[in-house]
């Protein structure tokens, strides 16, 4: 198969590893891309706003399957064009994609198909007194949400009635611009964060091992939410009771809804689910792989996952393309920019690489680029540092020590990755 993979993070990375992997591979294409994706496929420039300039270049070079990686070409319809293009496409339609791109829908749709997750009310701005006099009302915590993507910022959640009239002033006064042109407000859940991939074909799904991802900057999840600072798989909360409740509550309601809807799932639903006694509830779902879950799930698949994804695309999923890797864990600590998620420099060379990798770790670039042949960082969460173990004790010192080998100016991580399962 010809392949053309999009986006540039340390989730492509992974994405593009893992096909590259594949025996039903021939040749993969990637745009935007970055240098580490680059060892792996031929970096072409697209305007991947512009849907025909992307089908020109899918029936220019062959293309078999588009992978679709980050959330905005899918809010942006790219899937459904390509499709009316004869295309295959993993990553769901614009419509779909709603689960992610809007929370509000989101929630609607869990209610309206009795998939558990918090009670919740949306207002928009024309709401602005009854949002405040809902708040003073609302027990705490308190959880508000800017409706539309954020980039994984958008969520707060205040401890006092003072915190979070000023979050929701925040929201409404433009801080995640369009994507708070509403505001979720929802109970705050007690437990436990685990995440849940499905590889979905609208009707069947292949459930990816599970993770943990650790959003807040500092460790002990304290300070402010990021776009994740390290995952590790699987996530021994999540049993093999567990993840039948997960299936049969929250997976196969929400596939067999979006067909109802008339929009059949086809792509990767992320299921961010909150645990207590044993029991899942959906913080959120996302349209596509996680970030940085992909990059400790992926490593522990076998067998051929461009087969996987292609089955899903055409809605005939083969469940038997890949398996999971018995035994084996796997470790994820991202290398970030000093100061990040809020201002950072950038810029600095980005040295011990290659020593990091002789030793048996994966890095996933996500924000670098090539400066005079010199990989330099270029954005907040700079590298994944992936190892995988025969234990998870094992696979954390493994990560720890290949972060060890890698220098740039402004490195910054966190320190405990993975400890809360050690415990």
């Amino acid at each position: 198969m010809n392949i053309l993979l999009i986006g540039s993070g340390g989730r492509e990375h992974s994405i593009a590893l893992s096909l590259s992997k594949s025996e039903s591979t021939e040749k993969i294409y990637c745009t935007p891309g970055n240098p580490g994706i680059a060892n792996l496929s031929e970096i072409v420039e697209l305007n991947i706003s512009s849907h025909i300039d992307v089908s020109t270049f899918c029936k220019l070079k062959n293309i078999d399957l588009v992978v679709i990686g980050p959330e905005q070409p899918l809010a942006e319809g790219l899937s459904d064009y390509l499709r009316t293009s004869n295309i295959n496409v993993f990553g769901p339609s614009q419509f779909a994609a709603q689960l992610e791109t809007s929370k509000d829908f989101a929630k609607s749709i869990m209610f309206k198909y009795n998939i558990p997750t918090a009670f919740y009310r949306t207002f928009d701005l024309s709401q602005y007194d009854d949002a405040h006099q809902y708040i003073d009302l609302h027990s705490l915590p308190i959880v508000l949400k800017a409706d539309g993507l954020a980039a994984g910022k958008g969520v707060i959640i205040a401890e006092s009635h003072s915190e979070a009239h000023e979050a929701l002033n925040i929201i409404f006064n433009g801080e995640f611009g369009n994507a708070g042109s509403k505001v979720v407000i929802e109970e705050f859940m007690q437990g436990e964060e685990a995440s849940v991939f499905a590889i979905c074909d609208g009707t069947n799904y292949f459930i990816l091992p599970s993770a943990q991802d650790h959003k807040r900057i500092f460790e002990g999840d304290l300070g402010k939410n990021t776009g994740g600072m390290g995952a590790y798989s699987p996530a021994p909360i999540v049993d093999i009771e567990l993840m039948q409740k997960v299936e049969n509550q929250i997976i196969k309601p929400l596939l067999n809804g979006m067909m109802n809807e008339g929009h059949p799932y086809i792509g990767c639903l992320y299921c961010g689910l909150m645990i207590k006694d044993n029991n899942p509830k959906v913080v959120e779902f996302n349209a596509r792989f996680g970030d940085p879950e992909t990059q400790v799930v992926l490593p522990l698949l076998e067998g051929d996952f461009a087969k996987l994804l292609y089955s899903a695309s055409i809605s005939d999923l083969d469940l038997y393309a890949v398996r999971i890797a018995q035994n084996k864990y796997s470790v994820c600590v991202v290398l970030a920019s000093n100061g990040y998620p809020d201002k950072f420099e950038k810029g600095f060379e980005i040295n011990g690489i290659s020593e990091a990798e002789k030793d048996g770790a994966i890095i996933f670039q996500a924000g670098t680029k090539l400066n005079n042949g010199k990989i330099v960082t270029s954005g907040g969460r700079v590298l994944g540092v992936t190892s995988i173990g025969s234990s998870l004790e094992d696979a954390v010192s493994k990560a720890y020590n290949a972060v060890e080998k890698i220098e740039f100016s402004n490195k910054y991580y966190r320190n405990d990755i993975a400890h809360k399962a050690l415990k």
